[in-house]
């Protein structure tokens, strides 16, 4: 690594601070200056520092200005990292924080090998992460209207005298409310054209998300793990848009720790304390999961619409969630009957069905070429 030059970049939406370390063990380190956070400019540094040098490993952190840097400077030839943020080793008694500084630092782990990256995907992926991405956001939306909507009733005495809200026939009781002043009038109508129009945007996200499906690369996996009760279309096209790339985890606790569904632990020589899940890792993905776990606290079965996914999936992927589905509703059962909280219960039932999910993935696909994998 004598002839290597590590570059450390803290990357921002107009500058890019720059700082380099020789290869060598001890070596120089220096801070570079700053350069305009543009393509041309980006350009210009790399074959300035390419002059007379063999190899550049580049490294910066994860963040909002997204991996447009990355792409360029892997297309340039050069090796290039994106680090985990929270994964970066700091002092603990370090109360200096300066772009020179992170740059520095970046710098010098690089060159240690002490950085974690993170899976890059390729643009495809990104495209329809996003796309994901955008229908959760509608959907949060949505929900935030309604409660808007609700709230407005409640505070008028408007009480819909049904079970259940959002059926037809709440919508019906909606369309039949009065007030006798117009501007209240005007409001909620206002209310619920706003929940009418989150809602159709959803639908719309949700239809783009199916059409676009067939075209992505691992709309294989995407079916594939369906044949996992409670994993629907949404929860399926969610988990892989997120988690990307199966075959960079070796065993399925790597995915379960990636997704932050492993207990937190804070021990110290005789004294073990466990704490709640990490929740490190994407939160859609986690939230989704949660909630098709619940549908193995009742007894294993295949029931009309999970037949009809099973139909036209692989005999390994159903054979893997019938396994998967015996197995987590008798745990559900033992783990209640012990006393657990449901809540624990089915956080762990998410965890374990991580790993089947795992599996699946693992058994109807090949390894990406797109990205690059280090696990985390």
């Amino acid at each position: 690594m004598q002839d290597s030059t590590f570059i450390g970049l803290d990357v921002h939406k107009a500058t890019i601070s720059v700082a380099v370390a020789q290869g060598e063990r001890g070596g120089e380190v220096r801070h570079l200056g700053t350069v305009a956070h543009r393509p041309d400019h980006v350009r210009k540094l790399v074959d300035k520092l390419a002059a007379g040098r063999t190899s550049l490993h580049f490294c910066y952190e994860a963040g909002p200005c997204g991996y447009g840097l990355h792409r360029q400077l892997v297309d340039m030839g050069h090796d290039c990292i994106v680090v985990a943020p929270s994964l970066i080793p700091i002092k603990a008694g370090d109360r200096v924080k300066t772009d020179r500084r992170d740059a520095v630092m970046l710098a010098k782990l690089h060159r240690a090998g002490e950085l974690t990256a993170v899976w890059v995907p390729d643009e495809a992926h990104e495209a329809m992460r996003d796309l994901v991405r955008a229908r959760a956001t509608a959907l949060r939306v949505a929900g935030k209207a309604r409660q808007h909507l609700q709230g407005f009733l409640l505070r008028h005495g408007r009480i819909y005298p049904g079970k259940k809200g959002w059926t037809g026939a709440y919508r019906r009781w909606l369309a039949m409310v009065r007030f006798s002043h117009p501007a209240q009038q005007i409001v909620l109508q206002d209310y619920i054209d706003a929940v009418s129009d989150a809602e159709a945007r959803v639908e719309r996200l949700t239809g783009q998300i199916a059409d676009l499906l067939p075209a992505w690369s691992l709309a294989p996996v995407v079916e594939a793990i369906q044949a996992m009760r409670g994993v629907g279309f949404i929860v399926a096209v969610t988990v892989v848009a997120e988690v990307g790339d199966f075959q960079r985890f070796d065993n399925p606790r790597q995915l379960m720790a990636y997704l932050g569904l492993t207990p937190s632990e804070h021990s110290s020589g005789a004294s073990v304390r466990r704490g709640g899940i990490t929740k490190a890792g994407s939160g859609l993905a986690r939230r989704a999961l949660v909630e098709g776990a619940w549908s193995y606290r009742m007894q294993a079965r295949v029931s009309p619409k999970l037949l009809a996914r099973l139909e036209a999936l692989p005999k390994v992927a159903r054979d893997i969630a019938w396994k998967g589905q015996l197995r987590m509703c008798q745990r559900y059962r033992h783990m209640v009957a012990t006393g657990k909280a449901k809540v624990v219960v089915i956080t762990a039932i998410a965890r374990e069905m991580v790993g089947f999910i795992w599996a699946i993935a693992k058994a109807v696909t090949a390894p990406l070429a797109g990205g690059t994998t280090v696990s985390a």
